[in-house]
């Protein structure tokens, strides 16, 4: 990782290791290894992947798919050198779109450094507000950094987490920090929430047809990352990129619970 400027830094500590993923940085390293080997078989993508859309539960529910989204990415480890993470507020509302204060969000692998001229080129369009409650205990970007960690070289951080915000408003802040080669953006969303498994598979194709359509009007029904979703979908359109779904399954599938399951589903946008 890049290393941060001051021994004062603010660093926002790991929230759910041990529990969405390993707290152990070796056992981490070793699952991570174990889900992005499944991938490497397949046949390198034909394109450079501007964004992506990845699950965030447990790495024993949706590690799997969300795997099949960061295998898209390894083959630029040098190139890809800032991660822009636009994710849902779980825990607290929020009006509009947060950014934290602090320097770095670290996980059992590592500290990662925030974005900091992104931040502030955010803070001054006056939309974006500087808030680390919202961040402190949310699971929907900490849970990609470890696989970031290990797919990418040094690479700055720009956390964003969405509340009530309109598909246009995430699409001109993310244009605000859209960059070249150098950026990845991802939106951080699982699909369908405790249906059973044939109602969520049902459900899930329906949401997962939307999203390669490109539609902006999903909702938290269908994804809780919805409004990231929206707003990035916005962005595709207005740019023309194109939309392929990587992997989609639910939790029934990973742990044999069919009865109230969780979709997720991986996608990558790219160029035409």
């Amino acid at each position: 990782m890049l290393g941060l400027n001051s021994t004062n830094a603010r660093v926002r500590p790991p929230a759910v290791a041990g529990l969405f993923y390993p707290g152990e940085p070796a056992a981490l390293r070793a699952m991570i290894g174990r889900l992005l080997a499944r991938n490497r078989g397949a046949a390198a993508p034909a394109y450079a992947a501007k964004a992506l859309i990845v699950p965030h539960a447990g790495l024993v529910y949706s590690g799997s798919v969300a795997a099949s989204a960061y295998a898209q990415i390894a083959a630029r480890r040098a190139q890809i050198s800032r991660v822009v993470i636009i994710g849902p507020s779980h825990r607290e509302y929020l009006r509009g779109i947060a950014v934290p204060t602090v320097d770095a969000f670290a996980t059992p692998l590592g500290d990662i450094p925030l974005d900091l001229q992104g931040r502030d080129c955010l803070l001054r369009r006056g939309d974006v507000v500087a808030a680390d409650s919202p961040h402190a205990q949310e699971h929907c970007i900490e849970v990609q950094l470890p696989f970031l960690q290990t797919v990418l070289d040094a690479f700055t951080l720009l956390p964003l987490l969405v509340g009530s915000a309109s598909p246009a408003h995430v699409a001109s802040v993310l244009d605000e920090v859209w960059g070249g080669a150098e950026t990845l953006v991802l939106a951080s969303s699982d699909l369908s929430h405790y249906h059973p498994y044939d109602v969520a598979r049902q459900l899930d194709g329906q949401t997962a047809a939307a999203i390669l359509d490109r539609q902006t009007n999903l909702t938290g029904e269908q994804a809780c990352g919805a409004a990231p979703i929206n707003g990035l979908l916005t962005r595709a359109r207005q740019l023309g990129l194109v939309v392929e779904e990587l992997d989609r399954l639910n939790s029934g599938d990973t742990s044999g619970d069919r009865s109230r399951v969780v979709g997720y589903g991986a996608y990558a946008l790219h160029d035409a």
